[in-house]
């Protein structure tokens, strides 16, 4: 039998909001395999998944994951990565990967699935879909992405502020991606396209330290990496006015 890796989106951090199909791939996994930092912390994914596995079946694999300037150290990385979740393959055939959100929004899951299926020939590679933090901050805000025919854009504020500055000018809703350490500039882009009042941002959703707020009130202050923030546009005509 060829075997099985498994991508299993976890949501943002709120053990609550993993899919019943997701709980179900990690408990039938022989092994969960969580990314870690180098420095060893436990992250989102692998406190999310400790609530449905016995850790005894969880495995930490190191990957950098905030990674992206030193390309060769990232590189190695992978393909450290890489071997490790080969080798579990070969000797359990089923292994999971859990990764925050959705295994294929922004996900680390990406890189790795790649890289097995070079590693690992006849590897069946699946995906178990996962909440996103930009549904979990519209549902803690009350912020709605869509409406009638307006579109949506996803920006990584990784790419820099000049991406987010074309997209909130923009029709529709902007959501921006990690965003903390660029807390300034985004505001100041805010603000510059008319957008400051009515968007929010949140962190660590669904966890103890949980913040959402209102985007009116950053004040240049560096916030947490993993930062999510939704800009909608203009609401001018009334219900269904975007129809």
């Amino acid at each position: 039998m060829s075997s099985r890796l498994v991508g299993v989106g976890v949501g943002p951090g709120d053990p609550e909001l993993v899919t019943v199909k997701g709980v179900n791939a990690l408990r039938a996994a022989d092994v969960v395999v969580v990314p870690v930092m180098d420095t060893g912390e436990r992250g989102r994914a692998e406190a999310t998944v400790l609530h449905y596995v016995p850790a005894e079946k969880v495995v930490r694999v190191v990957f950098a994951l905030n990674e992206r300037t030193d390309r060769a150290r990232r590189e190695a990385a992978w393909d450290a990565a890489g071997q490790r979740v080969a080798e579990l393959l070969a000797a359990h055939g089923s292994v999971a990967f859990a990764t925050i959100g959705d295994p294929n929004v922004y996900s680390t899951f990406t890189y790795l699935a790649q890289t097995i299926a070079e590693l690992v020939p006849g590897v069946s590679v699946e995906t178990v879909p996962g909440i996103t933090a930009m549904q979990d901050l519209a549902a803690r805000s009350g912020a709605v992405l869509t409406e009638g025919t307006e579109p949506l854009t996803l920006v990584p504020v990784t790419a820099g502020s000049a991406v987010l500055k074309e997209a909130l000018a923009g029709p529709g809703t902007v959501v921006a991606y990690k965003f903390g350490r660029q807390a300034d500039e985004v505001a100041e882009a805010l603000r510059e396209t008319g957008r400051l009042g009515d968007a929010v941002w949140g962190s660590a959703l669904g966890l103890p330290e949980e913040s959402v707020r209102s985007a009116a009130e950053l004040d240049g202050t560096p916030l947490p990496y993993l930062s999510t923030l939704i800009a909608p546009p203009r609401r001018d005509g009334g219900r269904g006015g975007k129809l």
